[in-house]
């Protein structure tokens, strides 16, 4: 059997209702896993989730607001009960709030750090509480936390957005040192996704225009991927993929680590 397949796991995907983490989610279930979307959008989540489970995939939803510790509790115990066990992790949900440093907006950034550094922060703990020996469900298994390649490059407008993601970053490496030393059994990586064309993505080249940067949507999408090796803009699958590899034992001896999946663009 391929080290790249999943068969019999069973995966968390926080804000997976949509774009990339729909997208993974539908990578984790195509190569094997059973898989619980997590995220506060109830109608699009329930959707991702029957999709799923119409091709034969084992799939559920579970309304849960990262930020809040009880959600975490509630996701957790149901991903494992629903789903018969729970080792994977994939910290998607995120925001994104452009802005120049001049016109940062001190509850938007606040709202930044709420999601990606807290909700992150308290999904590795309730992850390692979880999987490590003696957890609810206690077989060890793999966090992969989405950072970005905001966390690698100097981008004008997103330096609230890029001090989160590079938190994200220093989490994920300092949680795999504490899961390795404390004989937990977790694995704790990260991805750097280059910009894709979803949703999130479409919205901050709009919003760079809006701050005066760049003469159009279409001029800012230019400007990355000029700046891109490979020349072009990332897919979901292209991100979904890396996700995939880093939950398999295709990366057995892969932790602490943070993969870059941006076309060369953060090098």
């Amino acid at each position: 059997m391929s080290p790249f397949h999943l068969t019999g796991r069973k995966a968390l995907v926080t804000g997976g209702a949509r774009g990339l983490g729909a997208g993974m989610a539908v990578a984790l279930a195509a190569a094997g896993a059973a898989v619980m979307i997590g995220d506060v959008l109830e109608e699009q989540g329930r959707e991702t989730a029957r999709a799923l489970a119409a091709t034969g995939a084992r799939a559920a939803f579970v309304h849960m607001d990262v930020t809040d510790e009880a959600h975490w509790l509630a996701a957790i115990s149901a991903t494992h009960y629903a789903l018969g066990g729970f080792d994977i992790l994939i910290n998607n949900a995120g925001v994104e709030v452009t802005a120049l440093v001049t016109d940062i907006d001190p509850d938007e950034l606040r709202r930044m750090l709420d999601v990606n550094i807290v909700g992150t922060a308290l999904g590795i703990k309730h992850a390692f509480r979880a999987m490590r020996p003696g957890g609810l469900a206690g077989q060890g298994g793999a966090v992969v936390n989405i950072s970005s390649v905001a966390a690698t490059i100097a981008f004008p407008a997103i330096a609230g957005y890029s001090a989160t993601k590079s938190a994200v970053d220093r989490l994920t490496r300092v949680a795999a040192a504490e899961s390795g030393k404390l004989g937990y059994g977790v694995r704790v990586n990260c991805v750097y996704p280059g910009l894709v064309p979803t949703d999130m993505g479409l919205k901050l080249a709009s919003d760079v225009v809006s701050a005066g940067l760049f003469a159009s949507p279409d001029a800012a999408v230019m400007a990355i991927v000029e700046q891109t090796p490979l020349g072009r803009l990332g897919t979901i699958s292209d991100m979904a993929d890396a996700v995939v590899f880093l939950c398999s034992d295709a990366s057995r001896f892969i932790t602490g680590a943070g993969l870059p999946v941006d076309g060369g663009m953060g090098t």
